[in-house]
């Protein structure tokens, strides 16, 4: 009678993916749900939850993301809709497109940077690096 309706992406609340330090993947990575990097990344990055790269983690590539926290390394272009903030120990090195800015005294931000004024969704991808149209 009273059945709840879920809203897209809700299952997902409170549900993150981890790469442990020592851990190096070479490839893309498509995630719905928060993602966690302690490891080493060669490739893009997709997610449209929150990404943490550890003190020890390192990417090298593009990412795309609604909010991100970076503690350790990223070389390439990096796409946050809505909060990146950097840490202390954080080195940019690209170019970056943010909706708000943060970074921590310390840190090394070698990059463009460009403000996005219109908040979009990320577009779904299947793995294939192809875009689907998000199902309504």
């Amino acid at each position: 009678m009273f059945e709840k309706v879920k809203k897209p992406g809700t299952e997902l609340l409170g549900k993150t993916n981890r790469i442990v330090e020592g851990t190096s993947i070479v490839g893309d990575i498509v995630s719905k749900a928060d993602f966690r990097l302690d490891g080493e990344l060669i490739g893009n990055f997709t997610s449209q939850g929150k990404l943490v790269i550890g003190a020890k983690g390192a990417v090298k590539g593009e990412i795309i993301c609604n909010n991100a926290d970076i503690e350790g390394e990223f070389h390439g272009k990096i796409k946050v809709l809505e909060i990146l903030n950097i840490k202390a120990t954080a080195k940019i090195h690209g170019e970056v497109l943010v909706g708000k800015l943060s970074i921590e005294p310390g840190a090394e931000f070698t990059a463009t940077c460009t403000m996005i004024t219109t908040s979009k969704e990320i577009p779904e991808k299947n793995g294939k690096g192809t875009e689907q149209k998000p199902t309504e």
